[in-house]
């Protein structure tokens, strides 16, 4: 089932993700919903905080990457309870998108090698997972919307004063989005 996406301004992507246990509801289920939403939204990770669910989870495919860079793994993958344990090597700059903010892109810097604690779809843990290069990129995009970011708190203030405008109309549901968005609801209003 495709789920609307939790736009920009939404409480829920504020808030840091809790744990779960391998007894969530319908977890396969939500899974296997993320991963149908994420294609067909054309991303290449989705959190669970997209969906509207305040919940350390997210998944990835970043299939659609593997030919500008072949030392990627055409590999979905699924992140539960993760927790980034370790960052090292250069800083580099990618330009970045995100579902809940449509329309803008915006280079991030991120280290470019990280180390990853987490459960996997079938709850087996992986410690300290060294992921390098676009994989680790896209890893820390999602991470951040379980830890409450989204990738604009990453650039310089001045930036964001230019987005003003059109975080203002995918906040108030105006901007054009090929997918169905959850808008923030008004102060005061039901």
């Amino acid at each position: 089932m495709i789920l609307p996406i939790t736009a920009y301004g939404h409480p829920t992507l504020k808030k840091v993700g809790e744990d779960i246990s391998k007894d969530y509801e319908d977890l396969d289920l939500l899974i296997e919903n993320m991963f149908e939403t994420m294609y067909y939204s054309k991303g290449v990770g989705l959190a669970a905080h997209q969906i509207n669910r305040a919940i350390r989870l997210f998944v990835i495919d970043p299939t659609p990457f593997v030919d500008e860079y072949p030392e990627l793994e055409a590999t979905r993958s699924v992140f539960i309870n993760a927790y980034i344990t370790k960052e090292e090597g250069k800083e580099e700059e990618f330009e970045e998108g995100c579902l809940s903010v449509p329309g803008i892109n915006e280079a991030v810097k991120r280290p470019s090698t990280i180390y990853i604690s987490y459960y996997d779809e079938n709850f087996n843990f992986h410690e300290n997972k060294r992921f390098d290069g676009i994989f680790a990129r896209i890893i820390q995009h999602e991470y951040d919307h379980i830890e409450g970011k989204v990738f604009i708190e990453h650039i310089p203030n001045f930036k964001k004063l230019l987005l003003k405008g059109k975080l203002r109309d995918i906040t108030n549901g105006t901007a054009d989005v090929a997918y169905k968005m959850l808008i923030p609801r008004k102060k005061g209003k039901r």
